[in-house]
């Protein structure tokens, strides 16, 4: 396969492969994985990945979710590009045949979101990682990661939005930011979803939350609860068992 300079890495030890820009532009890491992994191991449906840059997160839910769909959602037509190139791989025969890549702004409303493609309650489960970090955390010259990373405004309020148009009643929705932004998460929900998950993950044993999953249902009404956290790095440099386990897709992220 012809690569626009990019690269072929192996996720969930070879049982999916991604195409990836090179050296620019945003690469896929731990926090997709985890994020995918916050999606029920039975889940049997279709589900969409906002923001999905080259798939990971998609592609992850859709190797250890034999049952699951996807449309790979994103807004930049180079990243997008990278995605349709990851599902074209012949090593991603299998998960290919259950995924499309849509090119949309997931930030869209009411008739221009439907007219790119998202159409009201059609989807079981929405993920999304989006751009979380102020522009002086992440300042680049490179355009493409920025867009992947930063976003000048708040991204919740509008991306929740669009996951509980998009949604079927009692559909799922699994997010990844900074714990500082867990209040315009919050935020965002009221109204919309219910039964909240929090999920922090540090990086070893007493260090503060570097991330937070957010887990929740459509139309719910049930309490919010806060979960038992997952620690990265217990000793050393390695990755914790469960870390492993989850980033590799043999363990779900809340047990299920």
């Amino acid at each position: 396969m012809s690569l626009p300079d990019g690269t072929i890495d192996a996720f969930h030890r070879g049982r999916f492969f991604l195409v990836q820009p090179r050296g620019r532009g945003h690469r896929a890491g731990m926090d997709a994985m985890v994020l995918a992994a916050a999606v029920p191991s039975a889940f049997a449906g279709r589900l969409a990945d906002f923001g999905a840059g080259a798939g990971a997160a998609g592609l992850a839910v859709a190797a250890r979710c034999e049952g699951a769909s996807l449309v790979l959602i994103e807004r930049a037509p180079e990243m997008a590009a990278f995605a349709r190139l990851s599902l074209a791989l012949p090593q991603n025969a299998g998960i290919a045949e259950r995924a499309s890549v849509l090119e949309a702004d997931v930030g869209l409303t009411g008739k221009a979101r439907v007219a790119a493609g998202l159409e009201d309650s059609s989807f079981d489960y929405v993920i999304m990682n989006p751009p979380f970090n102020a522009r002086h955390d992440r300042a680049t010259p490179d355009e493409l990661r920025r867009q992947a990373h930063v976003m000048d405004e708040d991204p919740f309020a509008a991306w929740i939005r669009s996951a509980a148009a998009v949604l079927r009643p009692r559909g799922g929705l699994a997010l990844i930011a900074r714990p500082s932004s867990l209040r315009a998460v919050l935020d965002a929900m009221d109204g919309r979803f219910g039964s909240a998950q929090i999920l922090a993950i540090h990086p070893r044993p007493g260090a503060t939350a570097i991330r937070i999953v957010v887990r929740a249902v459509r139309a719910s009404r049930a309490a919010l609860s806060i979960s038992p956290p997952l620690v990265l790095h217990e000793t050393g440099d390695a990755f914790s068992a469960r870390a492993d386990a989850i980033n590799n897709g043999r363990a779900s992220l809340f047990g299920d």
